[in-house]
């Protein structure tokens, strides 16, 4: 029976979800739009199977088939990547951090990383994380005046510290990592060197950011942003460390992988192999460009200035408007940012300085330069004007007709 006939209250949200991603904007940069060969991986009998262990090491029987997809989906992101060992189990970003940690660390050990408030991540210390309270996190944070990291500042810092281990990576850090920079960085305390690139992996399969696999000792990257798979994570790591790493994932941290996750991380990485998808990376940051162009044109300051990848941060102090407000405004209007923290910023991260917005869902939906241009008018019309309904409704109007035209892939 169609779950629909058969659960009409529940399939009323999802029809209200449904109307909601077609008929707005998507521009938090963590998100984007699986294909419907990857939406329809995920529902597939491999759900029904559990598979504690590794391919060819299973606690169940029944498993000759998880083995083989589980095989598929590693030597597939093996190849993407050109990475020397993978591992497609971890269950989320979140999971396949505390399992690198949980390899390559003993609790109170000393680690590196980039301050949340200035763009880093949660998982890298943040002190009401589990990251924060098992590991002694020392962190670097961007040039005051330049909002970019001066690596021979941090270089300096690094010394200073002598961590075991330096993550590298952000949420909210829209230019370039130079990791072969950060190699020599650790080289030189004799750390180690992590990246994740939770944010960028579909830019850097896509060949439009650097790749952190030839100078990291493990790399780590959800699978739904830019890579527009599911929600999960994959590690990948120098052979080396493969067997802690795995050993980590499970028993260490977690039990059954979700299988059907597993296929459907198999499928999205066979996608983004193609040139469509070398295509799609390409526009994203394209059209990072033409908008962030064009806010600034309208009188934005932009963090550090711009972008050098899919993401941007615009500081909103000089309009009297907090990131919460701002991003309320925003969404009544379709168009969907988030609040975020600018660095150094005087305000509490549930209020914030802020707003976060990026292109890769409004890439994965064929927009261009001119519709960014477009977008900017309408950031600046109901940001400009935080008071003018008639004007907030006409913007929520135009924002549905131009979604009409560019439809939600699957």
């Amino acid at each position: 029976m169609d779950f629909r006939q058969f659960d009409p209250e529940a399939a009323a949200i999802l029809t209200a979800e449904e109307a909601r991603q077609n008929d707005t904007l998507m521009m938090i940069p963590s998100e984007n739009y699986m294909s419907a060969t990857v939406t329809a991986a995920q529902a597939t009998v491999f759900g029904n199977k559990y598979a504690e262990g590794m391919p060819g090491a299973r606690y169940y029987n029944g498993c000759v088939h998880m083995d083989a997809i589980e095989r598929l989906a590693i030597t597939r992101a093996k190849t993407l990547f050109g990475a020397e060992h993978a591992n497609v189990q971890a269950l989320s970003g979140a999971a396949m951090n505390i399992a690198v940690y949980h390899a390559l660390l003993e609790p109170g050990d000393t680690v590196m990383a980039l301050d949340l408030n200035q763009g880093g991540h949660l998982t890298h210390g943040s002190p009401v994380n589990f990251s924060g309270r098992i590991y002694k996190f020392v962190h670097y944070g961007v040039d005051r005046d330049s909002e970019r990291l001066d690596l021979a500042c941090i270089a300096q810092q690094v010394r200073d510290v002598r961590p075991k281990l330096i993550v590298t990576g952000a949420t909210a850090y829209p230019r370039f990592w130079d990791f072969a920079a950060w190699r020599r960085i650790a080289d030189e305390a004799g750390a180690l060197l992590m990246a994740d690139i939770s944010h960028i992996a579909g830019l850097v399969v896509g060949g439009v950011h650097p790749s952190p696999v030839p100078h990291c000792d493990v790399v780590t990257t959800t699978t739904q942003k830019t890579l527009r798979g599911p929600r999960s994570g994959l590690i990948l790591c120098r052979s080396k460390f493969a067997q802690a790493i795995d050993k980590a994932v499970f028993p260490g941290i977690q039990g059954g992988p979700h299988m059907h996750t597993v296929f459907a991380k198999a499928i999205a990485f066979k996608e983004a192999m193609g040139e469509g998808f070398r295509a799609t990376q390409q526009r994203t940051v394209d059209n990072a460009q033409h908008l962030a162009a064009a806010l600034s044109a309208h009188g934005f300051r932009l963090v550090s200035g711009g972008t050098d990848n899919h993401l941007m941060l615009v500081d909103l102090r000089a309009l009297g408007l907090t990131g919460k407000v701002a991003a309320n405004l925003l969404e009544a209007a379709g168009i969907v940012v988030n609040k975020n923290t600018i660095p150094y910023d005087p305000k509490t991260p549930a209020i914030c300085s802020g707003i976060r917005l990026g292109t890769p869902a409004l890439s994965t939906r064929g927009m261009g330069a001119t519709e960014m241009e477009q977008i900017a008018v309408w950031i600046d019309e109901v940001l400009h004007h935080p008071d003018d309904a008639t004007r907030h409704n006409r913007v929520a109007a135009e924002v549905r007709e131009l979604c009409r035209r560019f439809p939600v892939p699957g």
